[in-house]
């Protein structure tokens, strides 16, 4: 196994994630440098389970800053098929010992074998000439394709896939448990328990769907509440009942909530002396002398002597830590806390510092040559360097001979080959600076002119003498525009109509705007006195005018009918040529 400085080991359990960050100093040894712990909400076997996993993944991993990229994971024995099975003795054929174990596990796991992923380890000796016990663990290929996928969507490379009650084992061992005696560890979850068998050596497991959810669903059928607040109300008053002659406690709710978690402990007792009941007559175990406790339903107040007092034995919290450094910037009150989930996350870290007693593969066979391949990689490249290099020798020596300027042709075709490629790529490019400099020209000339109209309509406003006002400012046309204003006015509604109709007709052409060069104004005058008249004071200002015309011949004021009936009033229009077109 490649060494790498740093793994991310994540533990998946049925509602909640441990994730860890472990490095390797090169004098050896394992050193935690982050840790999290995150419940989510869920069913093992829903599709919101998947969902609430992913979020509660990318939730863990951005607020805590874990950049390591590989990452060994393992997942609930819920999941997973495990199987002991006896064989007889094989030998020192390693590949009779694979073949004998392949027919075991097609005799004993429960699926087509084309639809799951296994594995299996030999617990004992075959060079003892004696029965071998087997263990399988199977799971099926989606479970492990959607956890691969959910692990690779958070930009993270799996490298080792075992399962929970595996890793758990390696980790016990590793910090002495069961060398010289039986121990059990007892891995109370949310929905489902692991008791685990750790017995010099051997190994055996056993899943008890008895667990914290047995709890909440026992509180939430007694006081007739949503499952979520009975979780609450055990969080808060959850313990395990003393029983006998011990005082109850004062409130109601603790009391009954205390006696609820004394019954689905009592049962897990029950199936506990089942499960070493089969270790012993079955397995031929010796009797367990001391249990762990470990997982996040196990830290209910008197859970540890209450098991003691019914198996007889000591009793005590599992920490996994005892083998682990911990870097100077953790949280040790913080870990302190949680450190009896983390014997998965422990075990996961051990499998790539060291040789573990059991070690399960359950990765699948596509993404294990991905990953042989990325292996083989630098030998590939290794391999077609040498081959190049190989070629380049041996057309040196086969071009050796040639001739001078034929190496000078040849040469000069190369340098013309990439010029013309380099022009290309040079003409190429100039036609998209002219597009852009098009569409930059259009852009800066609209923009010089989003006040043009305001600049005009103010200049109007300082030529305007006094008793002068404008009623009407429109586009001009140099001649004409009288007759169009008369015609205009004698033509019937119906003609109007016809006429945009017959505009209509056509609007689906496009015809570009031209621009502004004429303006017509109309307004009206008081008659004075003054022997100069206004409007005529008027044009003369609009021929001074810098932004009209300076030209008589471009300033028309056709003659309209004065005074609308009003003797004081005369109205005018004048038909000017702007100096500077208006753009449309």
């Amino acid at each position: 196994m490649a060494k790498i400085d740093t793994i991310l080991a994540i533990d998946i359990g049925a509602c909640s994630l441990k994730v860890a960050s472990f490095s390797y100093p090169a004098s050896g040894g394992l050193v935690l440098e982050k840790f999290a712990y995150k419940e989510f909400a869920g069913d093992l076997q829903d599709e919101e389970y998947k969902i609430a996993l992913s979020e509660a993944l990318h939730e863990i991993v951005d607020e805590n800053s874990f950049i390591d990229k590989t990452v060994y994971f393992s997942f609930s024995g819920q999941l997973a098929f495990i199987r002991f099975v006896k064989l007889p003795p094989l030998g020192e054929e390693e590949g009779r010992v694979r073949q004998v174990v392949e027919y075991e596990a097609k005799q004993n796991v429960p699926f087509p074998m084309d639809e799951v992923i296994w594995d299996y380890q030999l617990i004992g000796n075959i060079e003892d000439n004696t029965e071998i016990e087997t263990m399988f663990v199977v799971v099926k290929n989606d479970v492990i394709d959607e956890l691969t996928q959910i692990i690779e969507d958070n930009n993270k490379n799996p490298l080792l896939i075992d399962v929970a009650p595996t890793v758990a084992y390696n980790a016990a061992r590793a910090n002495g448990i069961g060398e010289d005696d039986c121990s059990m560890i007892l891995n109370i979850g949310g929905k489902c328990s692991s008791l685990i068998f750790i017995d010099s050596g051997k190994f055996f497991v056993r899943p008890i769907p008895i667990a914290g959810f047995a709890v909440t669903q026992q509180i939430s059928k007694e006081f007739g509440i949503p499952f979520d607040d009975a979780e609450e109300l055990k969080k808060k008053h959850g313990f395990v009942a003393l029983g006998g002659a011990y005082e109850e406690p004062d409130s109601e709710v603790a009391a009954t909530v205390s006696k609820i978690v004394r019954n689905v402990m009592t049962r897990l007792h029950g199936e506990i002396n089942r499960s070493i009941n089969v270790y012993r007559s079955q397995r031929k175990g010796a009797k367990p002398t001391k249990l762990y406790l470990a997982g996040g339903s196990s830290v209910m107040a008197f859970t540890p002597r209450f098991f003691s007092e019914k198996l007889k034995i000591p009793v005590e919290y599992f920490n996994p830590f005892q083998i682990v450094s911990l870097a100077s910037h953790i949280d040790k009150e913080a870990l302190a806390e949680v450190a009896h989930m983390f014997s998965e996350v422990i075990g996961l870290g051990l499998r790539h510092a060291t040789e573990c007693p059991i070690e399960i593969s359950l990765m699948p066979v596509a993404l294990k040559q991905q990953q042989e391949l990325k292996k083989k990689t630098p030998y590939l490249y290794a391999a077609a360097a040498s081959l190049i290099l190989c070629l380049a020798i041996f057309w040196s020596a086969v071009s050796y001979k040639k001739e001078a300027s034929q190496q000078l042709v040849d040469t000069a075709a190369f340098v013309e080959k990439r010029t013309q490629e380099d022009l290309k790529l040079v003409n190429e490019a100039r036609k998209i600076k002219e597009r852009a400099q098009t569409q930059y020209n259009n852009a800066m000339s609209m923009l010089n002119g989003r006040e043009d109209w305001i600049v005009l309509l103010d200049e109007l406003q300082l030529l305007l003498p006094d008793n002068i006002w404008l009623t009407k400012i429109q586009r001009g046309t140099p001649s004409g525009t009288e007759s169009l204003i008369a015609a205009n006015r004698a033509q019937p509604r119906s003609s109007i109509r016809s006429m945009l109709a017959s505009r209509g007709a056509s609007s689906d052409r496009k015809v570009a705007s031209p621009d502004i060069e004429w303006l017509e104004i109309q307004g009206y005058t008081l008659k004075m006195n003054e022997t100069t008249h206004m409007v005529e004071i008027l044009r003369k200002k609009i021929l001074k005018s810098e932004y009209f015309t300076d030209k008589e011949s471009e300033l028309q004021v056709p003659v309209l009918n004065e005074g609308r009936g009003v003797d004081n009033l005369s109205q005018f229009k004048m038909v000017i040529k702007l100096k500077q077109p208006i753009k449309q």
